[in-house]
Formats: C-alpha cells, structure tokens, sequence
C-alpha cells in the first residue's frame, strides 16, 4: 500500500513558477514509478509527467515540455513536479499517481492516487 500527499499548489501570476511535492508513505516508493496529472474545470483528468522508478526516465504531456520539469528523491520518499512559465490554461487540480511502470502512467493506468492540489494561474 502507498500512500501520496501532494503540496505546493497555489495561486501565481501567469509567467511564474511554482513547485508540487507528493511524498510518499511505505517502504515501496523506490520500486514505484511516480506521475502527475491534472484535471480542470469540466474536463477529464490528463496525464502530465511521469518518472522512472530510477529517476533515469521521464515524460512529460506535449504541453508542458519545456516548462515543466518531474524528479524524485527516493530517499525522502518524494517525486516533484517543477512548474516554470505557467500559463492559464495550466490551472487545474494536480494529482500525483503511482504504478510499478511509467508507461503504464503514460497510459493512465494508475495504482495509487494523491488527494489533489489546486493550482491556479492568474492572467
């Protein structure tokens, strides 16, 4: 069992920066790859990023490459999503997501998920 609690959201300017953190309960994290999602206002949730288990792969939505940046400190027990250069259309609640394979991430396939944090960008 995993449990995730996401922190960092916030309201920002667009063009600013914020950084989520999930940290991660159990002695399984590091066996886990780790992703973040999003779902605004009368839309489905959407896959952001994801992290290898290792930290040595990472993917991110067409959207936000560039902008956005996922990592993960296995000894902490936490995975990061680094947010630069918010725009508007990036509010939505983020929701940090776990499953033994980042592919699967990719695809939507999740095992565990996070409460949410709202992040709201501001024009």
């Amino acid at each position: 069992q995993v449990q995730l609690v996401e922190s960092g959201g916030g309201l920002v300017q667009a063009g600013g920066s914020l950084r989520l953190s999930c940290a991660a309960s159990g002695h399984t994290f590091s066996r886990y790859a780790m992703g973040w999602f999003r779902q605004a206002p009368g839309k489905e949730r959407e896959f952001v990023s994801a992290i290898s288990w290792s930290g040595g792969s990472t993917y991110y939505v067409d959207s936000v490459k560039g902008r956005f940046t996922v990592s993960r400190d296995n000894a902490k027990n936490t995975v990061y999503l680094q947010m630069n250069s918010l725009k508007p259309e990036d509010t939505a609640v983020y929701y940090c997501a776990a499953h033994k394979q980042s592919y699967r991430l990719r695809d939507g396939v999740v095992d565990y998920w996070g409460q949410g944090t709202q992040v709201t960008v501001s024009s």
